[in-house]
């Protein structure tokens, strides 16, 4: 252990973001992107089941649109209900909590007997995932050193593709393969039930929650063990004084009204173009001529191209910073959705496929990463929850815009559609604030400034 102690007194936070990444960050971003990867699994492994009932149950578009939907009603409510509880409670219960929640329900929904009762069990399942996502973005941010904050936090996005990958080959591997493929793919899903006692024991709580809330100790304990992984010495700790959890009504407040506007507009617009392409693409590419197997197959690979856009966005991030890197990559999202509206033929359909899916989630990347830097510690879950929420709304939304969409103008109107909403996302995204080397603490800057 290093011996270049200091008598020079530091926040907490300010001791937190000193250090390296150690094997301590390392386990946190694993723990949390595990919970993460299976919540991926979960949604991606609705698109495929869509595609098995709408055989087997010969359910109609609208019907279909509803399933697909559903869960991102309960996802609406639970990131707004998950982040408020974790600037109350903490970030670590929520988290096992809405594992629970959710892998519960996934399981049960293997047993669904009708339609009705699969909606019922995929708003719980949404209920636990809305509840989730952010809160576990912002328990990493709050421990990444500031220098690499916005790579660790892409980092843990990517376990995201990660899970949509596994759905996408037991949607390929089991799906198709009998009736009871989409029962046996969804009991699968209920693995996170399991995963929330792991969970629950070997999370740290956030630090900067810790001294809000006057545990100090349990705060600087949390800090030493950061630090002895780092083999640095530790320095007298600054306390700031408890202080409670603002009201909502704070996010629009004169100073973080602009901020909560912009990070709004971009995750109704990321959300509308990702979740209305994705949960229906298996089912558009069976319906344009593709057979079950095949479209699955399709689907796989142009996943696959999900895992290099996490790479690129995690470099860019640190580079380019937040927000040239998040609209970048939402233009790229864009130009892919045109590409795919106007694709023909099997290379065609799979190429630009790839690189929709390759700038898509680089832009998802980028945009947890900038989400929890634009509100204070006291308001940080709760700012995420909420962008989150009304982002839910968008994935709400873009199922049932489909079978419309469909109607009128075939799957070039549809994607077109989802281009135009990446093209919103990213005006919105110009009036985020950039953070990129900043410690959580610190006011951000006005955007004009920050864009000098």
């Amino acid at each position: 252990m290093s011996t270049d102690a200091t008598t020079t007194s530091a926040t907490r936070a300010q001791r937190l973001d000193r250090l390296p990444f150690t094997r301590q960050h390392g386990r946190l971003v694993v723990g949390s992107g595990l919970g993460w990867a299976l919540d991926a699994m979960d949604v991606g492994l609705i698109s495929f089941v869509m595609a098995a009932l709408a055989v087997q149950w010969a359910l109609t578009p609208t019907e279909l649109s509803w399933i697909g939907s559903i869960g991102f009603v309960g996802m609406a409510l639970g990131a707004t209900l998950g982040g408020l509880l974790a600037d109350r409670v903490g970030r670590r219960q929520v988290f096992a909590l809405t594992l629970l929640v959710f892998g519960a329900a996934t399981g049960a929904a293997a047993l669904a007997w009708s339609v009705a009762s699969l909606l019922v069990f995929r708003f719980l399942i949404g209920l636990g995932l809305g509840a989730e996502l952010p809160v576990a973005s912002t328990l990493v941010s709050e421990y990444a050193p500031a220098r690499v904050r916005g790579r660790v936090v892409v980092a843990l996005e990517a376990f995201w593709a990660v899970g949509w990958l596994l759905a996408a080959l037991i949607g390929y591997l089991v799906v198709p393969r009998s009736d009871d493929g989409w029962r046996w793919a969804l009991a699968l899903g209920a693995l996170p039930a399991l995963y929330a006692v792991v969970v629950r024991r070997g999370l740290p709580e956030s630090v900067r929650f810790l001294e809000l809330r006057g545990r100090t100790e349990e705060a600087e304990a949390a800090v030493r063990r950061f630090e002895s992984a780092a083999g640095v010495a530790p320095v007298p700790s600054v306390t700031p004084p408890p202080s409670p959890a603002p009201r909502p009504r704070a996010l629009w407040a004169a100073g973080s009204r602009r901020r909560t506007a912009a990070l709004w507009g971009v995750w109704f617009g990321i959300n509308f173009g990702y979740y209305g392409a994705f949960i229906w693409l298996p089912t558009l590419l069976y319906t344009a001529g593709f057979d079950l197997v095949r479209a699955s197959g399709y689907t796989l690979l142009i996943t696959l191209a999900q895992l290099p856009g996490y790479a690129a966005a995690a470099v860019l991030v640190e580079r380019w910073g937040r927000r040239p890197t998040l609209v970048v990559f939402l233009l790229g999202s864009a130009a892919g959705a045109a590409a795919f509206a106007l694709a023909t033929g099997d290379t065609a359909v799979l190429v630009t496929g790839m690189v929709l899916s390759f700038f898509n989630l680089g832009a998802w990347g980028a945009v947890y990463a900038v989400t929890p830097e634009v509100y204070p510690t006291a308001l940080r879950a709760t700012g995420a929850g909420a962008a989150a929420g009304f982002g839910r709304i968008a994935s709400i939304a873009a199922p049932l815009c489909v079978p419309p969409l469909l109607a009128a103008g075939g799957n070039g109107l549809v994607f077109a559609t989802f281009a135009a909403a990446f093209v919103l996302a990213a005006g919105a995204a110009l009036a985020l604030p950039e953070r990129r080397g900043e410690t959580l603490e610190e006011e951000p800057a006005p955007v004009a400034a920050a864009r000098g």
